[in-house]
């Protein structure tokens, strides 16, 4: 998947010679925690609600000093920001937000702003492709580490004709030969389909429903 695939491309910016207050007012208004900072077009940097946080003054002040909100954006803005390209992988710029502690990208193409993505963008990316936003059920079987089991596994499922929303793979901690499955699938009373996965010799760990003689 594509960064184009997932990216928002209605963005709201800001100008390096607004000021805080425009900042704030923009962030309340359109309910938003960071914003790319443009100028003639240009990526000159980006905003976040810390910085606004750190710029602005303290709530315990009696007397807020008001230069605070007066204050330009291009001196509390973060400048050569972090950037991603439209035709990134997803994966990848994840790993990017996961060692950069960062929460947001804007997307560049021909160096110009033409999306932006946030942590929020790619959790509800991850629950969409998981399927976790449908009505389901999910099933998680350990497995040998060996090619063509994902397809016997799969033909349990059709057999009993439900329908797969996804499936992930994970690595099994405590043993290198294994590995484990996890499959969203679309049916609310999975017990059935345990019964013949563990008929078929697999390793059902969850749900954990004991196992039956008939």
């Amino acid at each position: 998947m594509l960064v184009e695939e997932i990216m928002k491309t209605d963005v709201y910016t800001l100008r390096p010679d607004q000021t805080v207050k425009d900042a704030v007012l923009l962030f309340e208004e359109k309910h938003i925690r960071h914003a790319p900072v443009v100028e003639e077009g240009k990526l000159v940097g980006v905003l976040s609600d810390r910085d606004l946080k750190d710029a602005l003054p303290s709530t315990f002040a009696t007397s807020p000093p008001p230069e605070r909100y007066e204050n330009k954006i291009e001196n509390i803005m973060m400048k050569q920001p972090i950037t991603a390209h439209p035709m990134d992988f997803v994966e990848e710029i994840a790993l990017v937000f996961y060692e950069q502690k960062i929460g947001c990208l804007p997307v560049i193409s021909g160096n110009e702003l033409v999306g932006f993505l946030t942590e929020t963008d790619l959790l509800y990316k991850y629950i969409e492709l998981t399927g976790a936003h449908q009505p389901g059920s999910q099933i998680e079987i350990k497995v040998p580490n060996r090619s063509g089991v994902l397809y016997e596994v799969s033909k349990v499922f059709y057999e009993k004709n439900i329908n797969i929303l996804s499936v992930l793979v994970y690595p099994d901690k405590q043993n290198t030969d294994n590995k484990i499955l996890v499959f969203r699938v679309q049916t609310m009373n999975p017990l059935a389909v345990i019964n013949d996965l563990r008929k078929e010799g697999f390793d059902v760990l969850w749900p954990n429903i004991p196992k039956t003689n008939k």
